[in-house]
C-alpha cells in the first residue's frame, strides 16, 4: 500500500493563489496608479508604438485579441495620447465647379479655414443681397437706363413720323393704340368711320384703299431696323446692369481675394464666381417681368446653393489628429453619400448635398473599425484598400449601393487621403485574410497582439488597481475597502484560470463592479466593500443558474444516476464543464465500460450515435494506442468494449473525459472495482501520461456541490492532471471543505496513479523479466487480455 500512501491531496494553500495584500495595500494608497491604461500586454504597447511611429506607407494596424479584453479602450486611450502631439490636421471643403456643375472642386485648407471661408462667403450673400435690387434704385443708373430707353423712344418716333407726316399730306390719320398702328381716311376734317367709309364712291375707296396700302409699305420700311434696335436696346441694358452689378461685387470680391491670396485654389474660385455671379443676379434678381418673382429667402437658397462652401471636414485651430471609431462601415458611412431631393418628379442633387464619409472624417488621424462587420459590407474591403494604397480618397457610389439608375450623379475631385486604419479582429480572421488576400500583408504590416491572460507581476498589479479606480471614480464610488479590492484580483485570476495569470478580459471586472455598486447604493453607502461583490457574484450566479441547478437536482432526485459512496465495477465519476450563454459550470457525469470476447476493440457509442465530435473522439481512440503500448507486447490485442457516459443526450466534445474513460474500461477489464468517492478528469496520451484539461475549477466545484448536498464524509474528492495544480482557484467554500478534510483533491502525472488511488490497490511497475507483480491491477489486465486473445484467436 506504500504507492497509494504516497499520492497525497493537495493542501488548502495550493487550491488558491496567495495574494500578498501588501502590495495591494500599497497600490490603493498611491494616487499615481489611478491613471493605468495598459494592464500588461507589453507586446502590443510595442507594437502600438512601432506603428505610431512608422511613416511609410502600408503600415496600418490589424488589432487582434478575443473580445471584451479591453482592445478597444487600450488601443484608442495609447492612440490619443500619441494624436495630442500630431500637427492640426487640415480641413476639406467642397466648392462649386462653374464650368461644370457634375465635377465640384475640393480645397485644402489649414485646420479651421474651412469654416471661416464658409462665414466669409456667407457674408458676401448678406452682402449681395443687402446690395441688390436696391443698387437699381441708384439716381445714376436710373438715368443711364432712361436715357438707354429715350435713344430707342427717338428712333422709333423718328419711323413714325415720316410716315405720319406724308399720311396727313393725303388726307390719312395715322392712329396708335396698344402697340398697333392703323391708317383711317380724313374726310372734311375727321376720320370716318367703317359706314362711313362704305358710302364712299368707288373711286374715292379706291383711292384710299391704294394710299392706305402705300402708308403701310412706307410704314414697314422706316420700321425695319426694329428688331436690330430692340436687340441694341436690351443689350445696351444687360451691358448697364452688368457694369453696374460688376462695380458693386468687385469691392466685395477684391476683400475676400485679398485674404486669401496665399490659397491659390480659392483665388481661382473667387475669379471665376465673379463672372458667374453677375449671371445670376442678372438672371434672377433683376428681372423686371417676371412673373413670379423670388422673396428674400429663395434668394438667398438660391446663392448659397450656388455659391456656399461644403465643409467635408472642419477642425478647431487647437485641434489633435482626428480618432474615428466607425461601428458600422457599410460603403456610404466609411466613404460618403450623395443625398438626393426631387424636384418636379425629377431627382436632383448637387455639390452641397455631398456628406463626409468615416475617411473623410479620420483624414490626418486614425481610423478605428471591426473587420468582422467590415468585410460583410458589398464593395467595401476592395474600396478602402484601394484608397490605402493610392492615398487618394475618390467618391464614387455603386451604382446598387445608390440604388438609382437614371438619378443625376456628380463625380468630384479625390481627397488626399493621409490617415492609419486599425482593424479590430480575431485571430481566425487574420489568418484567414493573410491566407486568400495577397495584399493584406503588403496594407497591414503591424499586427497588435493582445494576449487572453496577464503574467501577475508587480506591476501588472498596479495597473490592474489602478484601473479598478479609475472605474471607481467615474461610477462616483469613493472608496474601496482592501478585502474588496483582493477579491477583485482574486476574480481575475479566476477568470484566467491560472494562480499567475491576471484575465486580458477587463470588461467582465468591470461589469461586476458595476454590479456591486448596485448593491453600494441600497446600503446607502460610496464604498465598495466585499459583501457588495459577494453579493454581486451570488445574485449573478442564481440569475444565470438554472440550468446547473436543473441538473443538480436531476441528480439530487436520482434522474440521473451517479454515486458519491461506495464502488462499482467499470463505472467512474468523470467530470464535465458546460458554457451555456455566459454561465460556465461543472456537473459529474457517469462513465461506464463493458468489456467482452471479441474483436471489435474499443468502441465509443458517443461516437457511433454522432454525438461525440472529433476531439472526443480522438481521445476515446487512443485507449487502443494506450492499451496495446502497456499490455500487448507479446500477443495480439484482441477485446470488444464500449465506453460510453451515461445519460448525455447533446453533443460531447474535448478529450478531458479519456482518463475516466480508461479507468473505467480497466475496472471492467479487471473487474476490479473503482471508488465512487472520487471523480476524475484528465486527458492521457498513448504512453499512460495524464495532460491538462480546461475548466478544472468548475469541475471541481460542480462534483463538491453534490457531495455537500448528500453529505461530505471525509473520502470523496476529485482526481486533475498535476499539471493543472496552477490553474486551481477555487471557490471558498471548497477550500474551507480541504482544510477540514472533508474533501481532497489529488493531482496524477501518470494513468498508473489514477489507477491506484481510484481502485484502491497498487497499479504495479513491470520489472526486468517484463512482469507486472501477482495481484497488481496490471497483472490482472495483462491475464485478461492475453485470456480473451486466446479465447478469439483459438489456443489453449
Amino acid at each position: 500500500m506504500s504507492g497509494i500512501q504516497a499520492i497525497l491531496p493537495l493542501t488548502s494553500k495550493q487550491l488558491s493563489p496567495q495574494i500578498d495584500r501588501s502590495k495591494i495595500k500599497q497600490a490603493l494608497e498611491d494616487d499615481q496608479s489611478i491613471s493605468a491604461t495598459f494592464i500588461g500586454q507589453e507586446r502590443a504597447r510595442e507594437a502600438l508604438t512601432f506603428g505610431l511611429g512608422m511613416k511609410a506607407r502600408g503600415y496600418n494596424f490589424y488589432v487582434m485579441g478575443e473580445a471584451a479584453t479591453g482592445r478597444y479602450t487600450l488601443v484608442r486611450d495609447y492612440i490619443q495620447r500619441h494624436a495630442n502631439s500630431l500637427p492640426n490636421p487640415d480641413d476639406w471643403c467642397l466648392i462649386n465647379n462653374f464650368d461644370e456643375e457634375r465635377e465640384p472642386f475640393v480645397v485644402r485648407m489649414q485646420a479651421g479655414g474651412a469654416r471661416a471661408f464658409v462665414k466669409d462667403v456667407s457674408h458676401l450673400i448678406d452682402e449681395l443681397l443687402d446690395t441688390f435690387p436696391a443698387a437699381f434704385d441708384n439716381p445714376g443708373y436710373q438715368r443711364r437706363k432712361a436715357a438707354i430707353g429715350r435713344e430707342f423712344d427717338q428712333r422709333y418716333d423718328q419711323a413714325i413720323d415720316s410716315v405720319e407726316r406724308f399720311a396727313k399730306a393725303n388726307q390719312v390719320a395715322l392712329l396708335e393704340e396698344g402697340g398697333t398702328i392703323s391708317f383711317a381716311p380724313i374726310v372734311n376734317g375727321s376720320t370716318i368711320t367703317d359706314t362711313e367709309f362704305t358710302n364712299l364712291s368707288d373711286e374715292k375707296r379706291t383711292y384710299f384703299y391704294q394710299l392706305i396700302d402705300e402708308l403701310e409699305n412706307r410704314l414697314s420700311e422706316s420700321l425695319l431696323s426694329l428688331p436690330a434696335w430692340k436687340r441694341e436696346n436690351s443689350e445696351r441694358l444687360r451691358e448697364l446692369n452688368r457694369q453696374t452689378i460688376e462695380s458693386c461685387i468687385k469691392p466685395l470680391l477684391k476683400t475676400l481675394e485679398h485674404k486669401y491670396a496665399s490659397n491659390l485654389a480659392i483665388l481661382k474660385y473667387l475669379r471665376r464666381m465673379k463672372g458667374h455671379l453677375i449671371d445670376t443676379i442678372v438672371s434672377t434678381l433683376i428681372e423686371e417681368n417676371k412673373e413670379d418673382k423670388l422673396d428674400e429667402q429663395e434668394r438667398r437658397a438660391l446663392l448659397e446653393e450656388l455659391y456656399l462652401p461644403n465643409v467635408l471636414m472642419g477642425h478647431e485651430i487647437n485641434a489633435s489628429a482626428p480618432i474615428i471609431y466607425e461601428p458600422n462601415p457599410n460603403y456610404q458611412n466609411l466613404f460618403g453619400k450623395m443625398e438626393y431631393t426631387s424636384i418636379h418628379g425629377n431627382v436632383y442633387t448637387n455639390y452641397r448635398m455631398i456628406r463626409p464619409g468615416a475617411l473623410h472624417k479620420a483624414n490626418g488621424g486614425y481610423l478605428l473599425l471591426d473587420v468582422e462587420r467590415l468585410i460583410e459590407q458589398p464593395y467595401v474591403w476592395e474600396t478602402l484598400k484601394l484608397a490605402i494604397k493610392s492615398s487618394s480618397l475618390k467618391m464614387e457610389l455603386p451604382q446598387q449601393d445608390v440604388g438609382m439608375v437614371n438619378a443625376m450623379t456628380l463625380n468630384p475631385q479625390p481627397v488626399d487621403l493621409n490617415v492609419k486604419i486599425v482593424l479590430f479582429g480575431s485571430r481566425e480572421l487574420y489568418y484567414t485574410l493573410q491566407d486568400y488576400d495577397e495584399e493584406f500583408m503588403e496594407l497591414f504590416r503591424v499586427l497588435v497582439d493582445f494576449d487572453p491572460d496577464i503574467p501577475l507581476s508587480r506591476q501588472s498589479q498596479f495597473d490592474f488597481i489602478g484601473r479598478v479606480k479609475r472605474e471607481l471614480v467615474e461610477l462616483g464610488i469613493s472608496e474601496i475597502s482592501l478585502p474588496a479590492m483582493q477579491r477583485l484580483v482574486e476574480y481575475s485570476l479566476r477568470m484566467a484560470e491560472h494562480q499567475k495569470r491576471l484575465s486580458a478580459h477587463f470588461a467582465d471586472v468591470i461589469e461586476l463592479i458595476h454590479e456591486a455598486k448596485y448593491f453600494c447604493d441600497k446600503a446607502l453607502t460610496d464604498k465598495l466593500e466585499l459583501e457588495h461583490l459577494t453579493t454581486a457574484l451570488e445574485a449573478k450566479k442564481r440569475r444565470t443558474g438554472r440550468v446547473s441547478q436543473s441538473l443538480l437536482d436531476d441528480i439530487k432526485e436520482g434522474h440521473v444516476l451517479i454515486a458519491t459512496e461506495g464502488n462499482a465495477v467499470g463505472k467512474v465519476n468523470g467530470l464535465t464543464v458546460l458554457d451555456i450563454g455566459d454561465s460556465t459550470f461543472g456537473t459529474p457525469a457517469r462513465i461506464t465500460s463493458t468489456v467482452y470476447a471479441g474483436a471489435s476493440g474499443v468502441v465509443d457509442i458517443e461516437r457511433e450515435v454522432e454525438l461525440g465530435q472529433s476531439i472526443h473522439s480522438k481521445g476515446v481512440m487512443l485507449l487502443t494506442g494506450y492499451l496495446g503500448n502497456k499490455y500487448a507486447q507479446h500477443f495480439p490485442l484482441t477485446l470488444s468494449a464500449n465506453i460510453a457516459l451515461e445519460q448525455s443526450y447533446g453533443h460531447i466534445d474535448g478529450d478531458s473525459a479519456s482518463l475516466g474513460e480508461l479507468i473505467a474500461l480497466i475496472s471492467a477489464l479487471t473487474e476490479i472495482p473503482a471508488t465512487q468517492n472520487l471523480a476524475v478528469t484528465g486527458s492521457i496520451n498513448q504512453y499512460g501520461e495524464v495532460q491538462a484539461v480546461g475548466g478544472v475549477n468548475e469541475k471541481i466545484e460542480g462534483f463538491f456541490d453534490l457531495c455537500q448536498h448528500r453529505g461530505l464524509n471525509g473520502q470523496q474528492g476529485v482526481v486533475i492532471p498535476k499539471s493543472n495544480a496552477i490553474n486551481l482557484v477555487l471557490d471558498k467554500a471548497v477550500i474551507d471543505a480541504v482544510k477540514k478534510e472533508q474533501f481532497r483533491v489529488y493531482t496524477v502525472e501518470t494513468v498508473d496513479q489514477a489507477l491506484t488511488l481510484l481502485m484502491n490497490k497498487e497499479a504495479g511497475v513491470i520489472n526486468s523479466k517484463g512482469r507486472y507483480p501477482k495481484n497488481t491491477i496490471n497483472y490482472h489486465a495483462v491475464n485478461r487480455l492475453y485470456n480473451i486473445a486466446l479465447t478469439v484467436n483459438g489456443g489453449e
